[in-house]
């Protein structure tokens, strides 16, 4: 009889344990084969309905094989017209909102012209996107009904320790929710993609396709990430899974409710390396750790905070920095509006600075315009270079000259037979320097009889001639 009380006990200790508040219990191991049998279960219970399935439509258009060929565009006329078809992807996401906020990645959702979510329950509703961006890969839908909704606490994700216990759900193949359970295996992972916001909650739970947007939960029944990379070469889950922290999550959310219409980072007017075990060895530093200040912008907050070229950033508001993307991390969670303090080393010596944060400025007023007429740039839509419009096209903010840069480029105009892109800096045309929109679309009308541009690109010049 003694075990038989043991084992009705067990289903009352677990829910105990996880209605016990975070800090009111300190992290132990299982001391017995009883704590070794407690389950997962009233866990799951407590937060399967707050994790959803996102189903994402869009319409892809199928370009005929002829398209863009003078000869058989003008001998077939109409008769050819390109395909359009439908595509739908599955994903995951959580509620994080009673009213309906989803959270989940943005590439489930990218290019969608419908989207539904589905609850566990099975209950479906059409959502909107509220907000997204590419760089952080995560995405706010509203769900369209007046209704309350189970919604996911967010946790503190800077509390995690390496070895915690997590569960990661989601919908990994379309065959309903899933879940996996595994640890912690590693914090502030950053080069998970190249080009991303990198910072990154590794853990070896499963996490497969269709899991992206889907919750990375701890014991309490907290959201502290969003499930979002495997880190293999099939594709599949070999033990090395990610999630964006909570704590990046909740910044992203508070944007989106605050009604942004894009997420803004912080403009710091610097730029940062990496300290490698050189570097610091050369400046006294006991490991490498931190982000070293390469340049520093005139009249920039950097600057006005006391920032220069050699000082090592280690902390922010105390918080360690492992590496340049984790400072970006930290300020980017600070917020816009808010202040950071920033902690500094150089010449042996510690030192904290106050930075403002803030939006990049338009330090030039865009004139954004399409420019027209007989010339290669026909088709291009270009604007005056500033850290504001730097910062929505996923450049460099630092960039310490002017420039017309282009931001759009019409399908099959001359400007997209040249090869011109997205991003392109045009420096010159025909040996006269571009300084801005004005200037570009004065200089296009001189119809010269061979035109030689130099644009940058990717941080490198490119010259070109044209009849």
């Amino acid at each position: 009889m003694p075990n038989v009380r043991i084992l009705l006990a067990a289903p009352l200790a677990v829910a105990l344990a996880f209605a016990a508040p975070a800090m009111a219990e300190e992290r132990t191991v299982p001391q017995s084969r009883t704590e070794m049998q407690l389950s997962f279960a009233p866990l799951v219970k407590q937060v399967e309905n707050a994790v959803v399935n996102v189903y994402a439509e869009r319409v892809v258009e199928r370009r005929s094989i002829f398209d863009g060929d003078p000869f058989f565009e003008e001998f077939f006329g109409q008769r050819m017209p390109n395909r359009s078809e439908k595509q739908s992807s599955l994903g995951s996401g959580v509620i994080v909102g009673a009213k309906g906020i989803v959270v989940t990645n943005n590439h489930v959702i990218e290019g969608a012209s419908d989207i539904k979510v589905a609850l566990a329950d099975g209950r479906e509703y059409e959502s909107t996107v509220v907000l997204k961006d590419e760089r952080v890969d995560l995405a706010v839908l509203k769900i369209k009904a007046d209704a309350d909704f189970t919604a996911l606490p967010l946790g503190d994700s800077d509390a995690v320790e390496v070895g915690d216990l997590v569960l990661a759900i989601g919908n990994p193949f379309g065959v309903g929710q899933t879940v996996t359970s595994g640890i912690v295996s590693a914090l502030a992972r950053n080069q998970v993609r190249s080009g991303d916001f990198g910072f990154f909650i590794q853990t070896d739970a499963s996490i497969n396709p269709g899991n992206s947007g889907g919750g990375l939960i701890n014991m309490n029944g907290e959201l502290i990430g969003i499930n979002t990379a495997i880190f293999s070469r099939g594709g599949g889950s070999n033990g090395v899974g990610f999630a964006i922290p909570a704590n990046l999550v909740k910044t992203f959310v508070a944007s989106a409710e605050n009604g942004s219409a894009t997420f803004d980072r912080p403009f710091i007017g610097a730029t940062f390396d990496a300290v490698t075990s050189e570097v610091a060895e050369a400046l006294g530093l006991d490991r490498a750790r931190g982000a070293l200040i390469s340049q520093v912008q005139a009249g920039s907050p950097a600057e006005k905070a006391g920032m220069k070229p050699g000082q090592v950033v280690t902390a922010v508001n105390g918080v360690p920095v492992e590496h340049p993307d984790a400072l970006g991390y930290r300020l980017t969670t600070v917020g816009i509006g808010g202040t950071a303090r920033i902690t500094v080393i150089a010449n042996g010596k510690e030192e904290d600075l106050t930075l403002s944060l803030d939006r990049a400025p338009e330090t030039t007023p865009r004139d954004e315009r399409l420019i027209e007429g007989r010339n290669p740039f026909s088709g291009a839509v270009v604007a005056n270079l500033s850290p504001r419009v730097a910062e929505e096209l996923r450049m460099p903010t630092n960039r310490t000259t002017a420039g017309v840069v282009v931001t759009e480029v019409n399908r099959g105009s001359p400007a997209a037979r040249i090869g011109l892109q997205p991003r392109d800096i045009i420096i010159a045309l025909n040996g006269t320097e571009v300084a801005s929109t004005e200037s570009l679309a004065s200089l296009v009308n001189e119809d010269p009889s061979i035109w030689r541009v130099e644009i940058e690109r990717d941080g490198q010049r490119i010259r070109q001639f044209f009849r």
